[in-house]
């Protein structure tokens, strides 16, 4: 419902983009448009992503320790072996994609592995896979190809058709700029609504998954101060809401356009888990 639901926003918003660029038969054109971008999206749109940043597949051969993490986290989850990437970046960050836990794959950046105590991996993979476990990893996916692509035709729009009336007269410039501007800003202000709260379920039911959600609090403290000291190469704003850590924090983005919540409220939420898990441990001894 919520994959159904993500399409049809961005299908009216496209559909909107083609009535302010072209009328009747712009909306219509984008109509069509946006029902072959749903459903190649719907297939394709996690290849798309991991081709962006030149994912490389690894296995147990490759890389043992990381597939071994992967491998008994995901029998704990009772979810799936997924396939296993690494991408060649020196920030280090991870995400999930996939259109369901039979076809999931994880990717995290080398320098993940290179700077990570094998508990913080472990917590970092366990996020991942929860979002595999809660279904959010199709949902995020086709949210970054169809975000990227409005903003793409919004731009194009403006460029190439400058926005014409009924009368086939030339619409106000200034309304075209605004279209270009507000279109790239309405499909991720959807991402916003769909990543936030899917964070925090899967920081908790992450830190479950690897029972040390002070481990996971730990590698969010580190990974936040690594993104400070540069934005992650290839990072898109469309595939920004993927990561578990916004790629561009260090960029000074704004909290109201952030597609993350805070590091500091998510690792008080895990502080606090753990603590109760502890707690809970000593009363049935």
């Amino acid at each position: 419902m919520k994959t159904a639901f993500l399409m049809a926003l961005m299908t009216a918003l496209l559909m909107l983009i083609g009535d302010f660029f072209g009328g009747i038969k712009g909306m219509t054109f984008m109509l069509l448009v946006s029902i072959a971008m749903n459903f190649f999206a719907y297939w394709n749109s996690d290849k798309m992503v991991l081709a962006h940043y030149k994912a490389q597949q690894v296995d147990e051969r490759t890389a043992p320790e990381l597939y071994c993490i992967v491998a008994k986290l995901a029998k704990k989850a009772d979810l799936p072996m997924p396939k296993v990437y690494i991408i060649d970046s020196p920030i280090p960050n991870a995400f999930a994609t996939g259109r369901d836990p039979e076809h999931a794959a994880v990717a995290v950046n080398s320098s993940l592995v290179e700077l990570l105590s094998r508990d913080e991996i472990e917590g970092v993979l366990a996020h991942e896979l929860s979002h595999v476990k809660n279904r959010d990893i199709l949902v995020s996916t086709i949210a970054a190809t169809m975000a990227g692509a409005i903003s793409t035709i919004a731009q194009w729009g403006m460029f190439l058709g400058g926005g014409r009336d009924e009368d086939g007269e030339s619409r106000n410039p200034i309304a075209a700029i605004l279209v270009m501007l507000l279109a790239p800003l309405a499909a991720m202000l959807i991402q916003m609504a769909v990543s936030r709260s899917r964070e925090y379920m899967a920081d908790k039911s992450g830190g479950e998954i690897c029972g040390n959600p002070d481990a996971l609090a730990d590698a969010l403290l580190k990974l936040e101060a690594y993104s400070r000291r540069g934005v992650m190469p290839d990072a898109t704003e469309a595939t920004a809401h993927m990561f578990i850590i916004n790629p561009f924090t260090a960029a000074n983005v704004q909290k109201m356009f952030s597609t993350h919540p805070s590091t500091e409220e998510r690792v008080m939420l895990l502080r606090q888990q753990a603590q109760e898990m502890r707690n809970q441990k000593r009363g049935n001894m």
